[in-house]
């Protein structure tokens, strides 16, 4: 009899907010690029890259060399891509491309845990305009969000009704932000900030969080404890388990979804580590039809496999 693992047990009792599966007609996604050339960067990845006083390339070779010089690195890379069953490539992707066109590597793996004890003592809400996250949830609009039963399906509805009802609206008399959820509630410091090794943002990892608990074991995240979601997201050895749960669950949705298969693809996986938001792309792309494409950041990856396939 098969055993199974403990992400294979959490899939066979979740509640997901995805529709069955569709093994029987996937559609796989073919390798490499769709498009011949890199779409456009945009304008905010290259004005930090400037005000850096460096180039994407510097920047690639820098997170490139850290991990191909780091073989406990590696090692905590493959450890996590076995737990969460996918290629450790999905993972050196994700990592290649947030230090490429975000923010720059560290030089050595061991000042990642320095600076996640920086942040220690940070004040940490998770609130705008003095109202807490916990609280703006709590209004009658999210209210169908509460039969949801594992944290994915919690915050992704959440940030449905967020984008739905109150992104770029007036509501009670309150004209809220047309941005992102997790840059209004999410990111206390500046908008657009992600933190650690892996550059997860803090909804991600609530998001994540009950996955993450049941496959390697860590408490679950609240986000009534925000110092708690960002001592995690900066510890180096915590971080790449949450890495790994994202990727899992974007492949998880464009198989469920949109029946492709891109577990094969890192670029694709890649771009929606950057963007976010598996299951509404997924909805989208069944909508439309075809195969999903990269951004300039999947293409990236995609661009350096072979010499990325390498550092594994």
């Amino acid at each position: 009899m098969r055993r199974l693992t403990p992400l294979s047990l959490f899939l066979a009792l979740s509640v997901c907010t995805v529709a069955p599966s569709l093994a029987a007609g996937l559609t796989i996604m073919p390798a490499g690029n769709q498009s011949a050339t890199q779409p456009p960067i945009p304008g905010a990845s290259a004005n930090r890259t400037a005000q850096l006083d460096t180039t994407f390339q510097a920047k690639y070779e820098k997170i490139r060399d850290l991990i191909a010089g780091d073989r406990k690195l590696q090692k905590k890379i493959k450890a996590a891509a076995a737990a969460y069953e996918i290629d450790p490539i999905h993972i050196v992707g994700a990592l290649v491309g947030e230090h490429t066109f975000n923010v720059n590597a560290y030089d050595h793996f061991q000042t990642y845990y320095v600076k996640a004890m920086s942040y220690a003592g940070s004040a940490i809400r998770f609130a705008y305009d003095g109202e807490k996250v916990t609280d703006f949830v709590e209004r009658p609009e999210f209210s169908p969000c509460e039969r949801q039963t594992d944290s994915y399906g919690l915050w992704t509805c959440r940030e449905s009704v967020w984008n739905e009802t109150f992104r770029g609206k007036t509501v009670d008399g309150t004209n809220w932000p047309d941005n992102r959820f997790s840059a209004v509630f999410f990111q206390p410091f500046y908008a657009g900030q992600t933190f650690g090794l892996g550059q997860l943002n803090p909804l991600t990892a609530l998001e994540t969080s009950d996955l993450v608990n049941r496959v390697s074991g860590f408490p679950k995240l609240s986000a009534d404890r925000p110092k708690q979601v960002y001592a995690t997201i900066m510890d180096p050895d915590k971080t790449l388990p949450y890495v790994a749960a994202a990727i899992r669950l974007s492949i998880d949705a464009y198989r469920d979804i949109a029946g492709i298969d891109i577990s094969g693809n890192p670029g694709i996986t890649a771009t929606l580590y950057n963007l976010g938001n598996p299951e509404e792309r997924a909805e989208a792309l069944k909508a439309r039809g075809g195969l999903p494409k990269e951004n300039f950041y999947g293409w990236f990856v995609n661009d350096r496999l072979d010499e990325l396939q390498k550092l594994l």
